[in-house]
């Protein structure tokens, strides 16, 4: 019984500290309007389980204006989105 709670410590600091690192499953979705004066990106996406929201279309800002390097409206893309200063913003992106 003792190894077992120890087991189920261990798992779940480790959990803990991955949602720290800020280390989030990707979403999908599609790009549908680039805005390359404000950085920013309109992705209809499917659920973002990290910020609890359903699937939707909406605005993000991006992290780093290289990621708009090669994107195109149309392209399908897999992306983590955080509250960033209190702004959505798309952290990773791989298209």
């Amino acid at each position: 019984m003792n190894k077992l709670l120890a087991i189920s410590t261990a798992l779940l600091l480790a959990a803990g500290a991955a949602i720290a690192d800020g280390e989030h499953a990707m979403s999908s979705g599609t790009v549908t309007k680039i805005d390359t004066k404000w950085n920013k990106v309109t992705i209809d996406h499917g659920p973002l389980a990290n910020l609890d929201m359903p699937a939707m279309k909406m605005v993000f800002e991006l992290a780093d204006a290289g990621m708009l390097e090669g994107l195109s409206e149309g392209v399908q893309i897999s992306f983590v989105a955080e509250r960033v200063n209190g702004k959505l913003t798309v952290t990773e992106m791989q298209k």
